[in-house]
């Protein structure tokens, strides 16, 4: 017995019923909570107002000149008098998208005055690009395109249903039956789980040294080493509701160059690498996938307290970690060093002045390293661990125990301090009055004075202050 589903997955019999299915279930879950269609719509360049009217369709038919076409969707946001539009293109499973199919629906979009084609599928691209090669989008047009993985849509789900929160309860049950639906494996939405079928060779290339330039599938393995990075960030922005993104430096960010960066790290050192940024953190994350070594190397760099010096420093950090791993590494780098001391955890807890040269030393920064083996297989859910499998969970594991518990070192508040010139004279301090009662508790010597002593006396007490006695005088 289970629970009654909103969305069930029974009746889904191949690819055309799950890509139907998951195509109807998502646009109108997107025309009901408002939350997530504009997460989804809002960056596209839809209205991100909360009054909007967001209307899908499915089974759409656009006449065009060269003949009809089957779009899978229509979205159309509706705020005041402005319209925006977008065709919806969907594949799920193993099913790829195909450039043809995609132009016509450009095509179609101009003739229906359609801002957007979005395509949607199982497929990750490079650096942002779309995956699809062969799109005739000039950079001028005025129809654009752009491309969603299942894996990033089913992210945003869960990120506007887990962590931003849905105020309207019936709302936030249907997104939720939408996430649900998405996880089941009959809905045709899988993660990113395969290297490839040119996997096992690229691999063992690399670990032989025998890759060259033009080794079958070396352009295949980069690209799929990209899209992992792309999936491990939607992974932890799934899990923290933070947008977490891949990092590619400026001279990367373009597709074909990024692409090259990763055959030449494959083609000379025999790895390939990248960097995650989650928003808040003291770090960004470093990964490194080594064939020849068979391991994965996942890694931070934190910036050590400059007030701290030493032990100090050291200890200011083993004590935000004491979650971590025991075998993880901790490399401290001194100033104006160059070569780092290291030990792992497990040691450094019993002394943490291993990290020091002579038990001394002035720290600037520490590097945080965890290694651990990585599977071997192309797919994941095997009897043994798939290459994918390491990776995500090597990263989990890091990002889970160790960074997102270290608080970065904030200098403190400067405080003011006042210069004081020993060459001048220190200022009299102001008589200080005493009270009527102060008086009245005043010894009885002090008193018998004052009330013997003549006007003369009375005044010249007064003018040097109540707080002056003088002794009592045989003759009075």
């Amino acid at each position: 017995m289970q629970r009654a589903r909103l969305i069930p997955t029974t009746g889904v019999g191949g690819q055309a019923d799950a890509e139907q299915r998951a195509t109807s279930a998502t646009l109108a879950v997107l025309s009901i909570v408002r939350d997530f269609s504009r997460e989804i719509f809002g960056p596209l360049g839809a209205s991100k107002a909360e009054k909007a009217i967001v209307e899908t369709f499915t089974e759409v038919e656009v006449k065009c000149p060269d003949g009809n076409v089957r779009p899978d969707g229509l979205v159309v946001v509706k705020y005041g008098k402005t319209v925006w539009r977008a065709l919806v293109e969907v594949k799920t499973g193993g099913a790829l998208l195909d450039a043809k199919q995609l132009n016509s629906y450009l095509d179609a979009a101009r003739e229906v005055e359609a801002d957007l084609v979005i395509s949607i599928s199982n497929e990750i691209g490079i650096a942002g690009a779309h995956p699809t090669e062969g799109l005739k989008v000039r950079s001028n047009s005025r129809v654009k395109v752009h491309h969603y993985s299942w894996s990033e849509i089913l992210s945003k789900a869960v990120k506007c249903k887990v962590h931003a929160g849905v105020d309207d309860p019936e709302q936030s049950w249907i997104l939720a039956e939408l996430i649900r639906y998405l996880e089941h494996p009959a809905s045709g939405v899988t993660g990113f789980s395969d290297m490839g079928p040119a996997w096992v060779d690229i691999r063992d290339g690399a670990r032989q040294g025998t890759l060259t330039k033009r080794s079958d599938g070396l352009d295949d393995i980069a690209t799929k080493w990209d899209e992992l990075l792309r999936h491990l960030a939607l992974r932890l922005s799934s899990e923290t509701g933070a947008e977490v993104a891949q990092l590619l430096p400026k001279a990367q960010q373009d597709p074909k160059a990024r692409l090259q960066t990763v055959r030449d790290q494959l083609l000379t050192d025999g790895v390939v690498t990248g960097d995650i940024r989650v928003p808040g953190t003291a770090s960004d994350i470093g990964i490194t996938a080594d064939m020849r070594a068979r391991n994965i190397v996942v890694d931070c760099t934190i910036v050590a307290p400059e007030e701290k010096k030493g032990k100090g420093s050291v200890t200011w950090l083993t004590r935000q970690i004491n979650e971590a791993p025991r075998d993880l590494v901790i490399e401290a780098f001194e100033r104006n060093g160059r070569t780092p001391r290291s030990a792992d955890l497990a040691a450094i807890e019993q002394d943490p002045t291993c990290l020091l040269p002579h038990g001394k030393g002035d720290v600037q920064r520490f590097r945080l390293v965890l290694h651990r083996e990585a599977g071997q297989n192309r797919k994941s859910g095997g009897r043994s661990p798939g290459f994918v499998d390491t990776v995500n969970q090597t990263v989990d594991s890091f990002y889970e125990h160790v960074l997102q518990n270290i608080t970065p070192w904030v200098a403190p508040t400067p405080k003011v301090k006042r210069v004081v010139n020993e060459d001048s004279e220190p200022q009299p301090k102001a008589p200080v009055p005493v009270s009527a009662q102060d008086q009245s508790e005043a010894s009885p010597i002090s008193a018998e004075i004052d009330l013997t002593a003549n006007s003369n006396e009375t005044d010249q007490t007064e003018s040097v202050g109540l707080t002056e006695t003088r002794p009592l005088s045989i003759e009075q």
